[in-house]
């Protein structure tokens, strides 16, 4: 690992390219991608295969800090009658790095699992009570590198794997009810720290089908490829005073980007060195742990390095990281597919992605350009991060363009130091002092997901939170009048938002990808080719890039408000594959009528017939909306079925309606989390069926 020494907090350049990028302005996009079957090894080993790792200031204790770890990637909720669970013989360990002095890190959380029968004699995973498979696990905790541990939990209990209603709420199985067992699966630990294992939602979101087969984005129909699938969580909430080196709370801070609160996340998988496999077919490890697995910042080994160096990369540990790994950031292959003079037009899908080739009418951010070198050395540095007294000579590379924005993001982390802040205030000279805007550069070389725990969490209820993270925080730094009219530091709503840490909601996907495309680089007065001195710098170059989607805008079920925070897991029974057009139970659903096919047979549509059948909000807390519109007057009826087909309310029983379009308010009070169908009705042959979600 190398170390920055002697260095102020001043230093830092490039993270605060990828919040600054979006400054530009733009409405909101999501997409989001990580590491699911990223590297050959471990696509062979589910188990140990980590997914994405989440830090986050708790929304509703801003006290402490949320760390999220996932592993086994792409569960299927009905994959019995052996289903998903944390492997035996593997370290789970969450890294953390709170001291660039220091060459180790300085905090590690390991979790160890074990699982036994509870009834040996059934195939079933659960039955009266009792569970197969069941697993429990420790907690041990080091503060020197792995050398010596603690044990802060000796007994914890992972959650049951959400099998069915028979199994989770019936007296035949554990006759309770799954957010109840998630809530008794909370454990605390004897530092004052909160700890969750079992199975929940997958929150990673993304088109992953359209994406990996040669970016074939399918903006406009895209699916979500994770939709209900499920991962394994291992979920911490711990005080802040815990994580700092300072050991002091975040409420101590002097400002909300002190640098005494930055910290960097990763987390890994090590299996033991020898496995042996007897005739028996039991299966023993021995030997000291190596690693199999390790994720900090999301999309670094699935994208960033090639498929050759995969394995390599998840063996080494991120304190550890080696310096030919840094050419696949300074000159990423993704920037090849935008770049029209090598492989655009081979990849429509990123048609609107394109990256400056004559930034200011000089700077060119094409793999193998000179980028922002031919500044190296030039008076106009001093005192910036590009000046070779500070990080110049690291930054400013010949023929290695993004060493300057995309090598930091990743791998060091952004200051608060010009010309990494927000071009608000610059008067159009990028080397300016701007807006004040991000912190977390920890002054180390390695892959970790870095956080200032000083910044405040922006309310997931607020009407300025946005998934695009830091990205919103620097549209709206850039062109809110409520923060543009000065260069104050102040807090932007979701400053605490993804590079900033990563939280569940944040679209990294998308803010990665744009950041490739140069966002960053905009954002801080390094406009694009289209810009005209003098004029607008909200081109329609940075309006293609910032407006680009995959399609893929949220996940697939809402977040739960209180600790975990992730969503409860998809269960095997309704939420496994189910034919089209039938409920849970395989039998049929009424549809609405095939207009397309009355027209085959020269037969008009009746005019009563529903037209965009809509609800909202959806989710739903206490009240949704049901508008719909009919094109005759006659009467109308709605009914709601839970998931199972059992009818829960009848709101409208043939009551007249006028030819238009009319809204029905339903109270869902009296209604359990969960999923539920709408069924409206006109005339005896007009229906149509939509699903909705209740989540309080």
């Amino acid at each position: 690992m190398k170390i920055f020494t002697g260095l102020r907090p001043k230093i830092w350049v490039v993270g605060l390219v990828i919040a600054g990028l979006y400054a530009a302005g733009v409405t909101s996009n999501y997409l989001e991608s990580s590491s699911h079957r990223e590297a050959p090894i471990i696509a062979n080993d589910p188990l140990a295969d980590n997914t994405d790792v989440y830090a986050f200031r708790s929304p509703t204790n801003p006290e402490n800090m949320v760390i999220i770890a996932n592993y086994v990637p792409f569960q299927l909720p009905h994959g019995g009658p052996n289903y998903y669970n944390f492997g035996e013989d593997i370290a789970y360990d969450i890294h953390i790095k709170n001291n660039a002095r220091t060459m180790h890190d300085d905090i590690i959380y390991r979790f160890e699992f074990k699982k036994v029968n509870e009834d040996p004699s059934t195939f079933f995973k659960i039955r009266l009570g009792k569970e197969n498979q069941k697993a429990t696990y420790t907690v041990k905790k080091s503060l020197d590198g792995g050398n010596t541990w603690e044990t802060i939990l000796g007994n914890g209990k992972v959650a049951p794997y959400n099998v069915g209603p028979r199994s989770i709420e019936g007296a035949v199985g554990l006759n309770s009810n799954y957010d109840a067992l998630m809530r008794a699966s909370i454990m605390n630990t004897s530092d004052n720290s909160k700890v969750f294992c079992g199975p929940v939602d997958d929150p990673f979101f993304v088109d992953a089908g359209g994406i990996f087969d040669l970016g074939n984005i399918r903006a406009q129909a895209a699916p979500d490829g994770l939709a209900k699938l499920n991962v394994h969580t291992i979920a911490m909430e711990i005080p802040s005073y815990r994580l700092a080196d300072y050991k002091r709370s975040v409420n101590r801070a002097f400002n909300i980007l002190d640098q005494r609160f930055i910290i960097g996340v990763w987390a890994s998988a090590s299996r033991r060195q020898m496995t042996v496999r007897e005739a028996n077919g039991t299966v023993t490890s021995s030997g000291p742990y190596v690693q199999v697995s390790r994720l900090g910042m999301p999309l670094t080994n699935e994208v960033i390095i090639p498929i050759g160096r995969k394995d390599e990369w998840n063996a080494t540990p991120s304190t550890m990281d080696k310096k030919d790994f840094e050419q696949y950031f300074v000159n990423p292959e993704l920037a090849l597919y935008m770049d029209d003079s090598k492989f655009g037009a081979a990849v429509p899908g990123f048609a609107q992605l394109r990256i400056q080739s004559n930034s200011l009418g000089q700077f060119d951010f094409r793999n193998g350009r000179p980028g922002l070198y031919p500044l190296l050395g030039n008076p106009a540095t001093k005192g910036t991060a590009l000046d070779p007294k500070l990080f110049g000579n690291y930054l400013l590379r010949p023929n290695q363009p993004r060493s300057v924005d995309l090598l930091p993001i990743f791998m060091t982390g952004v200051p608060n130091l010009p010309p990494y802040q927000l071009a608000t205030g610059k008067g159009g000279n990028p080397l300016a002092k701007g807006k004040p805007f991000i912190n977390n550069f920890l002054p180390t070389f390695g892959d970790m997901l870095r956080v200032n725990m000083a910044v405040p969490p922006t309310p997931r209820n607020s009407p300025d939170f946005s998934s695009l993270g830091l990205v919103q925080a620097a549209v709206l730094g850039l062109t809110d009048p409520r923060f543009n009219q000065n260069t104050n530091l102040e807090f932007i709503p979701n400053m605490d938002g993804f590079p900033n840490g990563r939280r569940l909601e944040d679209d990294v996907t998308r803010i990665e990808l744009q950041a490739v495309s140069g966002v960053v680089l905009a954002a801080i007065g390094l406009w694009y080719d289209d810009y005209v001195p003098g004029g607008s710098p909200v081109t329609q170059d940075l309006v293609d890039v910032l407006s680009f989607t995959t399609g893929v805008e949220k996940n697939d079920k809402p977040f739960q408000t209180t600790f975990p925070y992730v969503a409860e897991p998809w269960n095997g029974f309704s939420d496994g594959h189910i034919a089209i057009n039938c409920d849970i139970n395989g039998n049929p659903m009424p549809t609405s009528l095939n207009t397309q096919s009355l027209g085959s047979l020269n037969l008009g549509a009746p005019e009563n017939i529903l037209q965009r059948v809509e609800n909202f909000p959806n989710p739903a807390k206490d009240v949704t909306t049901f508008r719909y519109r009919v094109g005759q007057p006659g009467e109308v009826s709605l009914q709601i079925y839970n998931e199972t087909g059992v009818l829960m309310a009848n709101p409208l029983k043939k009551e007249y309606r006028a030819a238009g379009t009319h809204e029905t308010v339903v109270d869902v009070k009296g209604l359990k989390n969960g999923l539920y169908f709408a069924r409206l009705q006109t005339g005896e042959n007009s229906y149509q069926t939509i699903k909705f979600i209740v989540n309080k």
